[in-house]
């Protein structure tokens, strides 16, 4: 295996990126290269922490990575590309996503038991927008679909990965929250 050196790494890596149209899985990046799984991870962290300063930034996951335009510049991107302007999300889809983006990945009905009401339409709203998937069904009778969030989510958020989501304030306890929390084994 060659073992490059970490900014000829770093180069190979931005460059597949950014000819990528979308994530790219790290394990075929580290293919690509021929350099070991951690070296490319330390090669993403260090483009990551380049690109913090310029036009661009690196959005990753724990195993894809993917090149966005800073969403600073967002409002001058659309207008080069001629894009319209996008319509605000409701407030129920709102909710629904931030219910998703930390506790990811969760059911539907759990979702519902957060809410209090049906989240149906909010679901096909952030589906279509493509800023949700499905990505599994939960081990729990009749196996529902688990949902997560989606790259386009980190973009639209401006998010360079889930983790950079603020924290939140832990329930207080006894809370309905912790009552109707669902627990599941994941199955892909």
């Amino acid at each position: 295996m060659n073992t490059e050196a970490p900014d000829r790494l770093k180069l190979i890596v931005e460059s597949v990126l950014f000819v990528a149209d979308e994530p790219v899985d790290i394990g075929a990046l580290a293919r690509i290269a021929d350099a070991p799984l951690e070296d490319v991870q330390a090669a993403i962290d260090a483009l990551a922490a380049d690109c913090r300063l310029r036009g661009v930034r690196l959005q990753r996951t724990e195993s894809a990575a993917q090149m966005v335009t800073a969403p600073e510049a967002t409002q001058y991107v659309e207008r080069y590309l001629g894009v319209e302007e996008d319509h605000p999300l409701s407030h129920a889809s709102l909710e629904t996503l931030a219910i998703i983006a930390y506790k990811q990945p969760i059911t539907r009905q759990a979702m519902e038991a957060i809410r209090g009401v049906n989240c149906d339409r909010a679901l096909a709203s952030l589906q279509a927008r493509g800023l949700i998937t499905e990505v599994g069904r939960a081990g729990s009778a009749g196996r529902p679909y688990l949902f997560g969030t989606t790259f386009r989510f980190l973009e639209y958020f401006g998010l360079e990965k889930p983790e950079d989501l603020p924290p939140l304030d832990p329930p207080a306890a006894g809370s309905r929250q912790q009552e109707t929390e669902e627990e599941g084994d994941v199955v892909p």
